[in-house]
């Protein structure tokens, strides 16, 4: 495992009906840097592992290898904070929470069970991602796995994509949230990106 460094990730989420997302897509093409090469396709299977602690919330680590590029990319492994700002806050733009990521070996899932953690939830996400300046954007559609361990056996979680636009800086970079909120607002009304407290869909 080689080492990670601790950021913060800004961050705007929404979805689109399935029938929408080609126009979603098209849009995109026309706003994103990757005008002339278009949209780069991913095939990701996410593997989620939580710790519990007797008198501490659980904490999740996200394991994600490229299923479509087995051989040239190693695995991430993601810690994603609670989110530090923006619930609440209508002066800020985004949410804001802390990351850190970092590249592992392929041994990765079998570290993390000998320290503990177990496998909460798997699935596979398919999509694109566009860039635009320091901005991410990813359409995605999450299939839940059946059986775990078996990547061909998928069921869709939903009739929608997931739409996420996010960037990722050191902190105090707080003038790109209202760089997000500009382009956020060339996509409406196709979708509407907001910020998304996950606290309360853990409640649900």
């Amino acid at each position: 495992m080689s080492g990670g460094v601790s950021m913060q990730e800004y961050l705007l989420q929404g979805s689109v009906l399935d029938s929408s997302c080609e126009t979603l897509l098209h849009r995109l093409r026309g706003l994103s840097d990757n005008v002339e090469s278009g949209p780069e396709a991913f095939v990701d299977q996410e593997m989620v592992y939580m710790l519990r602690g007797s008198q501490t919330p659980p904490v999740l680590l996200r394991a994600r290898r490229a299923m479509d590029q087995p051989d040239s990319l190693p695995w991430q492994l993601r810690y994603v904070g609670t989110a530090e700002a923006g619930i609440g806050d209508k002066s800020r733009s985004t949410l804001v929470r802390t990351c850190i990521d970092v590249a592992t070996s392929d041994n990765v899932t079998t570290f993390l069970t000998d320290m503990g953690f177990r496998l909460d939830h798997e699935c596979v996400v398919k999509g694109y991602l566009f860039t635009k300046g320091c901005i991410k954007v990813t359409v995605s559609k999450i299939f839940r796995v059946t059986v775990p361990g078996n990547t061909e056996n998928l069921e869709p979680l939903s009739l929608s994509h997931l739409v996420e636009l996010s960037v990722v800086s050191p902190s105090g970079q707080d003038e790109v949230a209202d760089t997000m909120k500009l382009f956020a607002e060339q996509l409406k009304p196709i979708v509407q990106l907001e910020k998304v407290d996950h606290r309360r869909l853990q409640q649900v």
